[in-house]
């Protein structure tokens, strides 16, 4: 991958400024991207953020670097709605452009998949969910049976695990695994997949079988060299500490956190490594988890979703005591309420029926859990409600 990305960069250094020299910055751009390596050339996304400045999308070339420039910047946490603006300027009457199609050969899946994902992260899952599903008929009426399917079925899952609806991702993403194990192991596309059904399983409260799978298919170091959503470390540090691991979860989460900063991916909802950080070290040095948070809440904040800024206050909440700890559940479940993200408002819910001994809320959060299919979160609901029950 390094080498491809070398390569390109020297061949657009042999041409003058015009469309041949835009169209192979495109491409570089887009490998470095892709690429995850160990740390990011400096000025990279300076750079990139200067070129798509002159783009207004007349082009596929110039709709390529308003696409990037949307993926660098999300993975980066900036501002979400200049993200998804950048993402809106590449579309062409809001469709993708001519030639810029999910079978179209010049660019490729993956620039297109940038696209989606960016849209998935900000909070505007119905576009995101809208590209993903394009994807599939188009591969499925092509006749493509491959890894462009399989990469279409972990999307449309990771998108499905965005919106809450946990059953129908894990049902895609086991189809993606499926598919993924014709193509080849240790593929980009198969850790795509592995990542998103254990991200998936722990959501649903499936911790063994979550295990089970990252066992199964080698979901562990070392890690590809290529972006993986979300963040694979953070989400295998979770799984360590969810089956009782708790150093080991403890230091894949710090490693997580090292490769962020190498690569300047401030995402705090790609890279969630903070806030499960935060909650683990918290009981032994309360100190540091304190720093973890308050960079956390920074980074979500400056990013600026409803799910951002509610998953943060969400770890706020657990890290705080008595009232200040049910005020801060409420400003979650106020912010996740108004995210499309029904897992996350669900677990606020949750959190702030059992802080507050609100019988009506955790009715709330148990109806939103059966509905998202997390089976785990609804058996929490359903003991809270019976200590409350309880106590009146």
């Amino acid at each position: 991958m390094e080498e491809a990305v070398r390569t390109v960069e020297a061949e657009a250094a042999l041409h003058p400024p015009g469309p041949a020299h835009l169209r192979l910055r495109a491409v570089q751009y887009m490998w470095e991207g892709i690429h995850a390596g160990e740390d990011v050339s400096p000025g990279r996304s300076e750079r990139l953020a200067a070129l798509a400045r002159t783009c207004t999308g007349r082009d596929n070339a110039e709709r390529a670097l308003l696409i990037l420039r949307a993926f660098d910047a999300m993975t980066h946490g900036e501002d979400a709605d200049e993200v998804a603006a950048l993402c809106d300027r590449a579309l062409v009457d809001g469709r993708l452009a001519p030639g810029l199609g999910w079978t179209d050969t010049e660019w490729g899946l993956e620039l297109l998949m940038m696209l989606a994902s960016a849209y998935a992260y900000t909070d505007r899952l119905d576009r995101a969910e809208a590209l993903f599903a394009e994807a599939l008929r188009a591969y499925e009426t092509a006749g493509w049976s491959g890894g462009h399917l399989a990469l279409a079925h972990a999307y449309i899952g990771l998108g499905r695990r965005r919106r809450g609806r946990l059953d129908a991702a894990e049902a895609s993403l086991r189809e993606s695994l499926r598919l993924a194990e014709r193509v080849g192991r240790g593929l980009p596309l198969y850790w795509s997949a592995t990542c998103n059904l254990v991200d998936t399983l722990l959501a649903r409260g499936r911790v063994e079988e979550a295990w089970a799978v990252a066992e199964q298919y080698d979901f562990a170091p070392p890690y590809p060299s290529t972006i993986v959503l979300p963040d694979p470390r953070s989400v295998r540090g979770r799984l360590l500490l969810a089956v009782g691991r708790t150093e080991d979860g403890v230091n894949e989460l710090e490693d997580a956190e090292k490769a962020a900063a190498a690569r300047g991916h401030l995402n705090p909802v790609v890279v969630p490594w903070a806030v499960d950080l935060a909650r683990a070290l918290a009981p032994q040095d309360p100190a540091r988890a304190a720093r973890l948070l308050s960079d956390a809440r920074r980074r979500a904040e400056r990013f600026g979703t409803a799910t951002a800024k509610g998953e943060a206050l969400r770890c706020a909440a657990a890290l705080a005591t008595g009232r200040r700890a049910v005020d801060l559940a409420a400003e979650a479940v106020a912010h996740l309420e108004a995210s499309p993200c029904q897992y996350e408002h669900a677990a606020a819910r949750v959190e702030y029926g059992i802080a507050a001994r609100s019988a009506e809320d955790l009715n709330h959060a148990l109806a939103l859990a059966r509905t998202c299919g997390a089976d785990g979160l609804a058996t929490r609901a359903e003991t809270a409600l019976r200590a409350v029950a309880a106590l009146n």
